[in-house]
């Protein structure tokens, strides 16, 4: 059995060679957000997983497939610099990233495609997938036979094994959100994001992670979605959150990697320096938000406020994307696997309640 993804990264990060994470910059940053926090009670917030307008409205049954075909789908997305991206016009608004495959999905319920049906994934064509996924620009999705396999699989597991719903994954976990994770990268292979550090197993379980949060944010923490154990989900190790850590200087690399990043260098998923990034980006996110759960719980101000890894990731994400300019020059490690790629929602939490 591998390690938990943050067991995996405390023992990655204890011997890293390339990245280093710095303890001043891990204070530095925890105060400033924690001031920024007080200044306004919702500078880390929850601005609602249902106000996106391509998200689903209604957290049901329905809601649940969409989220585990987006999430069983959700790598890979970037594009090389000076090429023109993949991008889906939906509702007169064009959409990139992972927001056109939500797009794209939502073209394709709308015409009456049932691409959320474990049966129609199953039997899933390429042909049926150059459809769908049909880009609205002069480039294609990315690793679109990879994806019609992927969809293969988890269609035929579904039908196989949880009568077709990931809905019924979702009750078997109990209201655990260990469970459900387990219970995810248990049976779905591509979900399974591990590598071996040192003769051990290790895990990152990027897509598996996102998949419970999606779960819970959907049914704002009710219902289906109540988990115990949500605080216990790491940040979603991608290639995006690092860059927005190195930014703020709680992350730093050697002479060595940098070389590789500022070259393009194209890493293999397991290499380790990339397992050496995204260690230490969890890591670095676990030091943040206990020191910030810290300042906060010392602070009359900020009474009932509660920050999880999911929170402080989802605004890393989110402030790297609106300050792209002063960012962009950090470079981040290049990678084509089905394991990772990120998109961003943010929340606030009082009292254990997603409001």
């Amino acid at each position: 059995m591998a390690l938990s993804p943050l067991e995996s990264a405390q023992l990655i990060c204890s011997d890293s060679k390339h990245v280093k994470i710095s303890q001043e910059g891990v204070e530095s940053l925890s105060k400033t957000l924690v001031d920024k926090m007080k200044a306004n009670r919702h500078y880390i917030h929850f601005k609602g997983w249902k106000t996106h307008p391509l998200n689903p409205k209604l957290a049901d049954d329905s809601a649940i497939d969409w989220i585990f075909l987006v999430d069983a789908l959700n790598f890979s997305f970037w594009t090389p610099e000076g090429q023109e991206k993949y991008m889906v016009k939906y509702e007169e608004k064009q959409h990139t990233g992972y927001w056109s495959l939500c797009a794209a999905v939502n073209r394709a319920l709308d015409e009456g495609i049932p691409i959320t049906s474990a049966d129609y994934c199953k039997n899933m064509s390429l042909e049926q997938a150059k459809h769908v996924f049909r880009s609205d620009s002069d480039t294609q999705m990315p690793l679109l036979e990879e994806r019609v396999r992927v969809m293969r699989e988890v269609g035929g597991i579904l039908i196989e094994k949880f009568d077709g719903k990931f809905a019924d994954c979702v009750r078997r976990a109990d209201g655990d959100a260990q469970k459900l994770l387990q219970i995810v990268v248990d049976n779905f292979p591509c979900f399974q994001d591990e590598g071996v550090f040192e003769g051990k197993r290790v895990s990152f379980y990027k897509r598996a992670q996102i998949l419970v949060a999606d779960v819970w944010a959907c049914f704002e923490g009710q219902g289906d979605g109540k988990f115990e154990g949500i605080d216990s989900i790491t940040m979603f190790a991608d290639y995006r959150i690092p860059q927005a850590l190195v930014y703020f200087n709680v992350m730093s690399y050697d002479e060595e990697l940098s070389a590789l990043l500022k070259a393009e260098h194209m890493f293999s998923s397991g290499e380790l320096m990339e397992m050496e990034i995204r260690a230490a980006s969890i890591w670095s996110v676990e030091l943040l938000t206990q020191r910030m759960n810290e300042l906060i719980k010392s602070d009359a101000e900020l009474q009932g406020v509660h920050i999880n890894a999911i929170l402080l990731d989802h605004f890393l994400w989110d402030y790297r994307r609106a300050h792209d300019a002063e960012v962009r020059h950090i470079p981040y490690h290049k990678i084509r696997c089905v394991y990772y790629w990120l998109y961003v929602y943010v929340y606030i939490v009082e009292n254990g309640e997603i409001v």
